[in-house]
């Protein structure tokens, strides 16, 4: 009897052992870490609906829940969609007339290729860029500094979408620009990623501050680049994630060597050249030091007592000074962060505390996203980490880089991505609502060059994205947030597409491009509550604020009203999408605002230039200017008969002559039409 129970004890003992299969890591099979599919074009009913594979994989799953997609949007409405989604303004008259004069299949496409090659593009698909990198150009926190040449990064952004620059070395210059053999001024003005966060000048704890530096680095990219929440895993293991302290603290040894050019509280510039460049001005700057030495020693010695031969030196020196700089001149300026010297040791810090160090670690990548870590090679003129890294997240063994960047092209497209969460893949993330397109879409765009444009005309040139915008109660019932892409979304447009289409139709949207950002006109109350309301905001030039929304200058902590306003993202932290809220300020600031009533000013001007003095011409023209579209009879018929009775009230009451009481109707119509749901909904 006792021999049995030993048995049964040893027998258990093996059970529960080591010889045991080792259990799954927690998410080790979630969707996203697992590796990309290659689904085939799904088989459909209704095959004549299909114009490209998108086609498939959406009818597919309506065909399955006995749904059918919605028909075509119009022809104006359609192109209205495209130039607003694509450039950010609506459709000119000439645009309009010769699409609707165009009966090809093909007619979009054309318009397609043309709005992507115009500059317009870029600054529009830029700033979605620059709402995930928190572009901002101070400092915030109390004294909220400028960043001095921050301005360039935006450029660099917006040439990278107008070249259709690939997105894997579009990645790769932004974390590793300084790192490339191929080094230039635009690869490190990429590199300036790294300091566009908030940084306060003055810590009240100068190690804490440090890795909240490198905190803000590694939460943003790991959410940018790999739609995860790798930020929580700072004080431990992250609590829903498969992502542990050890993987936090291996990405921060990635970015360890990173260091703010500074003197005290001012932020330095850095030198922008290619490697010879950067090399010939190290080498200058060696030269210099000795002679700028032995004159700071003689200028001790000159305020001491006055020496003919001390004052030639210095003079001599100078001028060899002098000599040295116009051989070698200084390069442009540029706003990036550096490797001045190997990074320090890493540890996990118990508790995200600096002061308690716990174990080293190496530089790494999530371990949940690879089976073996990429290797970090030995350091040359810097770690190479980021190099290293750089090439992981654009490399076949990556599973989530391309998911993740597709998914936020066709969240830009259609309002939502396929994957509602686009900055969390994890396990806490929402599912793809079409798993099989989503992997489609990130191997065709890796096989296609990571090309931007490519994958705009392929989702453009669908069915899907032609759809109409029109609901249906029964399919609302089974499907209200349109998960099965049964209709297309209905959103309202962003802050800098409304105030630059106010622009645009008003006809003052200056085209000027790049350079330094402009201020646009605030409210004096904007100012009041600020310790320097004369210094904080410079004089207002109307002409270069009427340039697009993007080169409006972003200070942290005086927001444009009407930007803050009208939801634009929080420039503190990577923002993956915008709010869409609705309360009563922003009602007012588009009808009563001075931005708003200026444009109208002009709009109404511009109406007078084009058509004239008979308002039936005037009404017709402003429609189409704003909305792509004539106005319906019963639209006309209103517009006629308040034209009329507001020129009649401002003669009566205000006693305006009748030109002065028409023109002013005229703009009361303008700022009428700016406030329509219409111009602020693509559809």
């Amino acid at each position: 009897m006792r021999m049995r129970w030993v048995i049964l004890l040893a027998g258990a003992c093996l059970l529960m052992g080591g010889t045991e299969a080792p259990k799954p890591r927690r998410g080790q099979n979630h969707w996203a870490f697992r590796p990309r599919s290659r689904p085939q074009q799904p088989a459909v009913k209704q095959r004549g609906w299909v114009r490209n594979p998108i086609d498939a994989f959406i009818l597919a799953r309506l065909e399955q829940q006995g749904f059918a997609p919605a028909q075509p949007a119009g022809p104006r409405q359609l192109l209205r969609r495209v130039r607003l989604n694509l450039t950010g303004l609506p459709p000119t008259l000439a645009e309009q007339e010769a699409f609707l004069r165009d009966p090809s299949p093909r007619a979009l496409e054309r318009v397609v290729d043309s709005l992507l090659a115009r500059p317009a593009y870029a600054e529009r698909w830029a700033r979605h860029w620059l709402d995930l990198v928190r572009f901002a150009e101070t400092n915030g926190y109390e004294r909220d500094a400028t960043k001095p040449a921050a301005w360039k990064y935006r450029d660099y952004v917006i040439r990278a979408f107008h070249q259709d620059k690939p997105f894997d070395r579009f990645l790769l210059e932004q974390l590793a620009g300084d790192e490339l053999a191929d080094v230039s001024p635009e690869t490190l003005v990429a590199t300036g990623y790294y300091r566009l966060g908030p940084w306060d000048d003055e810590p009240a704890d100068p190690a804490t501050d440090r890795f909240d530096q490198l905190d803000d680095i590694v939460s943003t990219t790991s959410q940018v680049f790999l739609g995860l929440t790798l930020g929580c895993a700072r004080c431990h293991d992250h609590k829903f994630e498969p992502l542990s302290t050890e993987d936090y603290y291996g990405m921060v040894a990635v970015f360890n060597g990173l260091e703010r050019p500074r003197n005290g509280r001012t932020e330095l510039a850095l030198p922008l050249g290619n490697r010879a460049e950067l090399d010939a001005l190290a080498r200058r700057d060696a030269a210099i030091e000795p002679l700028a030495s032995e004159i700071r020693a003689l200028e001790v010695e000159l305020a001491k007592a006055q020496d003919s031969a001390l004052c030639e030196r210095v003079a001599a020196l100078e001028a060899e000074i002098a000599a040295l700089k116009s051989k070698t001149p200084d390069l442009p300026p540029g706003y990036f962060l550096h490797e001045p010297k190997p990074p320090a040791p890493t540890h996990v810090l118990i508790r995200g505390q600096p002061g308690r160090l716990g174990p080293e670690v190496a530089p790494a990548v999530p371990a949940i996203a690879v089976t073996e870590q990429p290797a970090f090679p030995a350091p040359d003129r810097t770690s190479l980490r980021r190099l290293a890294l750089a090439r992981w997240l654009s490399s076949p063994d990556n599973p989530l880089t391309a998911r993740v960047i597709v998914n936020r092209v066709w969240q830009h497209h259609f309002g939502e991505g396929l994957v509602r969460t686009p900055s969390d893949f994890g396990v806490m993330g929402q599912k793809p609502t079409h798993p099989e397109l989503l992997d489609w879409l990130a191997n065709w765009f890796v096989e296609q060059g990571w090309s931007f444009k490519k994958l705009h005309r392929l989702i453009l040139s669908s069915n899907s994205y032609r759809m109409s915008s029109r609901g249906r109660p029964e399919y609302a019932a089974r499907d209200a947030a349109n998960l099965l892409l049964w209709r297309f979304p209905y959103k309202r447009l962003e802050v800098e597409a409304i105030r630059d289409s106010m622009l645009a139709v008003s006809g003052r949207l200056n085209p000027k491009m790049f350079g330094p950002s402009v201020l646009p006109a605030v409210p004096p109350a904007a100012l009041e509550g600020s310790s320097d309301p004369d210094k904080i905001w410079k004089p207002h030039n109307e002409d270069e604020a009427s340039r697009r929304t993007i080169y409006v200058f972003l200070k942290r902590s005086m927001i444009v009203p009407l930007l803050e306003l009208l939801d634009l993202c929080d420039t503190a932290r990577t923002s993956a999408q915008r709010l869409t809220t609705s309360v009563a300020p922003q009602a007012l600031a588009l009808f009563n605002g001075d931005f708003a009533n200026r444009q109208a000013q002009y709009f109404a001007r511009r109406l007078l230039l084009e058509v004239g003095a008979e308002p039936a011409r005037q009404i017709d023209r402003a429609w189409r200017l704003a909305l792509a579209r004539p106005p319906t009879v019963t639209e006309r018929a209103h517009m006629l008969d308040f034209l009329e009775r507001e020129a009649e009230r401002l003669e009566t009451r205000e006693r305006l002559d009748p030109e002065n009481s028409r023109l002013r109707a005229l703009e009361q119509m303008c700022r009428v039409i700016f406030n329509l749901n219409e111009f602020v909904y693509p559809d």
